[in-house]
């Protein structure tokens, strides 16, 4: 950068002492970088259920979505506890380099197990994309003053949040671009935007950033964590095909408390420089903060994972009809994070937002609960933009909160702690809701098609399909004959179970039975959301408000 950096600020204040034209130039590598991951998110969301019929594993996307979850959470609160004792840039570039190259990796799956191994390795980037950009603005703006360069934030998440539906439905519509699987430039769109982001934070991360002491790194701390994490992930995953009592899942159970306890050990005995260190749990303000945070989490994947496939699933939407129709939930969430940004920025009060936000998804989930297969369109919609512009007074907010509470020279560690906790409770909230979703799935179909089996319009259109020209549709519809002949055979719920493609190629009458089932399951998923969310009103109306830090260290300019 041409102009000189100011020295790193003290502990009491936040910011680094930079111009608006310096701020500016950070900016722009932050937000190449947050447009990777927040573009990541959303195309992937929309397309998940395309590529997991591809590849013949319709019940089993979780594992793709909760392994990179599992991964990114993992490692989070390394990357800011590392970047705050090296700086920010060398570790960027490495997240950067490794989303890049499991990018390519998840292109060339060609089973979900494949894809859930090469989402895993992809998430050991993703952990410091966000994490990083968080922390870095943290560095350089004070959080009083934070919520001014907040709406560039929001515009990148805002213009990935609508380009990625769009886009994930656009590849994942196609049998082939350039002569390769539609869906599989869902991942190799990141490589060249990945290049470009590389390349900028190479250019302009160059500030005088406050850095620890060094010291030891807490790399058994780090694997601890994941052997604490992982099989309670797992089990969350797996618990509805293994039996929630049955020996693996006790098995994850016992390694997974195995896993805490050391993780607790070990960053005692490390003392400050533990990747977590036990002081931050002393503050009761954090410590409830970590709370929220998890919430947060669960009910924002919860809602976003769910949402397209009830469009897709039910509605017969196509993948890219399915992203245009998770807008109005995108701009209730950005109009949600400006409007709260700017109300911040010009009172210095925070409370309130995070409290309008848990009673809106608390609601908005309850309302959602309540959506059936006839539910018109506009209703889901708007319900959607609700809970949307619901977690748009909580994120932001809750970050900046949880930032201004510790000291600045802790920004990568309050940053990424509440990151890792967001995350622990997105990753919890996908794996159970979507193990609810399949665990009731099944039964409800297969009972819906059963009670339906008994009306004579039904067997008609049985009789009539199993006629049809459509290889799709007169294969599903002799294997519902053949099941009624012989009852010991599968039932044909199983099938859908693995392909829901089967779903639009059926006649009204013969789909009826399983979109209701599959409305059903989904109902009973969002009913357990909103209860949760209720417990974010109990957090966030009993959170004590700390005046937000407003100074700038000594030597700092103001130019504009």
């Amino acid at each position: 950068m041409t102009e000189s950096m100011a020295a790193a600020p003290r502990e009491d204040v936040a910011g680094a002492g930079l111009s608006h034209r310096q701020i500016m130039t950070v900016l722009a590598g932050l937000m190449s970088a947050m447009f990777l991951a927040a573009l990541d998110q959303t195309i992937v969301s929309t397309s998940i259920r395309t590529i997991a019929d591809d590849l013949d594993g319709y019940d089993m996307q979780a594992w793709a979505t909760t392994a990179y979850l599992v991964t990114a959470t993992i490692v989070t609160p390394l990357y800011g506890k590392l970047s705050d004792m090296y700086g920010r840039k060398p570790f960027f570039m490495v997240a950067i380099s490794i989303f890049v190259v499991g990018s390519l990796l998840c292109s060339l799956a060609t089973s979900m197990y494949e894809l859930a191994a090469f989402r895993a390795f992809q998430g050991l980037g993703a952990g410091g994309l966000m994490t990083l950009a968080l922390t870095t603005i943290g560095d350089i703006v004070p959080p009083r003053e934070r919520a001014k360069y907040q709406g560039y934030f929001l515009a990148v998440f805002g213009t990935s949040s609508v380009l990625g539906p769009v886009l994930g439905g656009l590849f994942a519509g196609q049998s082939s671009i350039l002569w390769v699987t539609g869906w599989r430039w869902v991942f190799l769109v990141n490589v060249p935007i990945g290049l470009a982001a590389l390349v900028l934070i190479y250019k302009v991360l160059n500030y005088d950033q406050q850095k620890g002491e060094g010291g030891r790194t807490d790399y058994w701390g780090a694997t601890a964590l994941a052997v604490a994490v992982a099989p309670l992930l797992i089990v969350a995953e797996q618990g509805r095909e293994w039996g929630w009592t049955s020996g693996a899942a006790w098995l994850c159970y016992v390694v997974g408390v195995v896993g805490i306890a050391a993780f607790i050990w070990i960053e005692h005995r490390m003392g400050d420089e533990a990747l977590i260190p036990l002081r931050v749990f002393r503050n009761p303000i954090f410590s409830q903060g970590i709370g929220i945070s998890v919430i947060v989490g669960a009910a924002m994947f919860g809602g976003i994972s769910m949402l397209p496939q009830y469009y897709q699933v039910l509605r017969g939407s196509s993948p890219m009809v399915a992203g245009l129709q998770m807008l109005p939930m995108v701009l209730g969430l950005m109009t949600g994070s400006i409007l709260s940004g700017q109300l911040i920025s010009r009172t210095g009060r925070y409370k309130i937002f995070p409290i309008i936000g848990s009673v809106l998804i608390t609601v908005g989930a309850f309302l959602m609960h309540l959506v059936g297969v006839d539910t018109p369109l506009y209703l889901v919609m708007l319900t959607a933009a609700l809970i949307g512009f619901g977690l748009g007074n909580l994120m932001q907010p809750v970050m900046l909160a949880m930032q201004n509470i510790l000291p600045p020279k802790d920004m990568g560690l309050s940053t990424g702690t509440a990151t890792f906790f967001r995350q622990i409770g997105g990753t919890m909230g996908v794996a159970v809701f979507f193990s609810v979703l399949f665990s009731l799935m099944g039964p409800n179909i297969a009972d819906e098609m059963s009670s339906a089996a008994s009306q004579p319009e039904y067997q008609a259109a049985v009789a009539q399909a199993a006629q049809s020209d459509n290889p799709q549709t007169r294969e599903f519809a002799q294997g519902l004959i053949a099941a009624s002949q012989n009852p010991g055979q599968a039932s044909a719920s199983a099938d859908v179970m693995s392909d829901t493609s089967v779903i639009q190629a059926l006649p009204d009458e013969l789909a009826r039975p399983i979109k209701v089932g599959f409305a059903n399951s989904m109902d009973t998923v969002f009913l357990a959301v909103s209860i949760m969310a209720a417990f974010a009103i109990i957090g966030t109306v009993t959170w004590k408000e700390l005046p937000l830090r407003t100074g700038r260290p000594v030597g700092a300019t103001d130019a504009s």
